[in-house]
């Protein structure tokens, strides 16, 4: 099976040629790598350039990070598609692993594995541990996928029509929501496939975008329940949260030893 993997770079030379080398160096031999760049001006698309044919470029304005992505999976020629962080970077043998369980799980359409955060220099700060998927699970905050650790085969991203351009706080999230709400299989790879950077300009650590997570929420129960959510709601919310801590307990323990991710002060 081919495997596409597409990285969207804006002002990220810091980090880029970390996450490219790792993709670049893999040991599966069936790799296609996508690099979506839309106008850096940090010295990025010289970075770009310097990897030659081993990459295809895509060097064009967009709409955002879910219309580059739906851009480089539109380049895509893959039987299988994940997406990496310009500032994130895969393990030796991520791709192998992923490859050898969705051939051995022909009825899995998404696998997701777990992550080491890192720090700007690489160094590890803990682990997170994807959770169990369901859309309910992930209406209720039940549910957290760990996005570069995480694989799907092409048919679930065209079942779905890719990613939602008005989506910019967690368009990952509301993908993975919606091939749930398809029907598509979700499973998860008991391995360490990437390391999840955290540093200053990076969205999870500014909690910019803290207000629009919530408000992509709030639009996709509206959507899926057609009401708002009531106190109910938020009683339910609170089991699966316990759910979740007590049916993912490394990552509970990673979290009462090692701190949050989310807000996390590098």
């Amino acid at each position: 099976m081919k495997v596409s993997i597409v990285t969207i770079s804006f002002n990220q030379a810091q980090f880029l040629e970390r996450a490219m080398r790792s993709v670049l160096t893999q040991d599966y031999p069936d790799v296609e790598y996508i690099v979506v760049d839309p106008g850096s001006t940090d010295g990025s698309r010289a970075l770009i350039a310097a990897q030659g044919s081993r990459i295809k470029a895509i060097l064009e304005k967009d709409n955002g990070p879910a219309d580059g992505l739906n851009k480089g999976f539109a380049a895509a020629t893959g039987d299988i598609f994940g997406f990496l962080n310009a500032d994130d970077i895969l393990y030796p043998g991520a791709i192998y692993a992923v490859v050898r369980f969705l051939s051995s799980h022909p009825q899995v359409d998404v696998v997701s594995g777990n992550a080491n955060v890192i720090g700007p220099c690489d160094e590890i700060l803990r682990r997170v541990y994807s959770d169990r998927m369901s859309a309910r699970a992930y209406l209720y905050n039940g549910a957290i996928l760990i996005q570069p650790s995480t694989y799907f085969r092409r048919s679930a991203f065209e079942r779905v029509g890719g990613f939602n351009v008005n989506n910019n706080a967690t368009w990952d999230g509301e993908l993975f929501f919606r091939m749930a709400s398809a029907g598509c299989n979700f499973a998860r790879l008991n391995a360490i496939l990437s390391a999840y950077r955290l540093h200053a300009e990076s969205i999870t650590v500014s909690m910019r975008t803290s207000q629009k997570l919530a408000d992509v929420r709030q639009r996709l129960f509206r959507d899926t329940m057609g009401r708002e959510a009531n106190p109910l709601d938020a009683a339910i919310s609170k089991a699966y949260w316990l759910k979740r801590k007590i049916f993912n307990p490394r990552d509970t323990l990673e979290r009462m030893f090692h701190g949050r991710v989310f807000g996390r002060k590098v």
